[in-house]
């Protein structure tokens, strides 16, 4: 299906891209933790929120 330069250049790219990404998050921790402080509150009542609303769904269908 694909050739064998084809699978190393992929397998190549995916380490490449992966450690990047680990680098760039790596460097702007720092940042992210001063400027990003309350987020996961907003996540945990998002989450919250949307099993609130299934929680409703499934009591109003029955």
């Amino acid at each position: 299906m694909f050739s064998t330069g084809q699978l190393i250049f992929a397998a190549l790219f995916v380490l490449v891209f992966a450690s990047i990404i680990v680098i760039s998050y790596k460097k702007d921790k720092d940042l992210h933790q001063k400027n990003y402080k309350g987020v996961k509150w907003v996540g945990i009542v998002f989450v919250l929120f949307v099993i609130i609303l299934f929680g409703l769904k499934y009591l109003l269908k029955n």
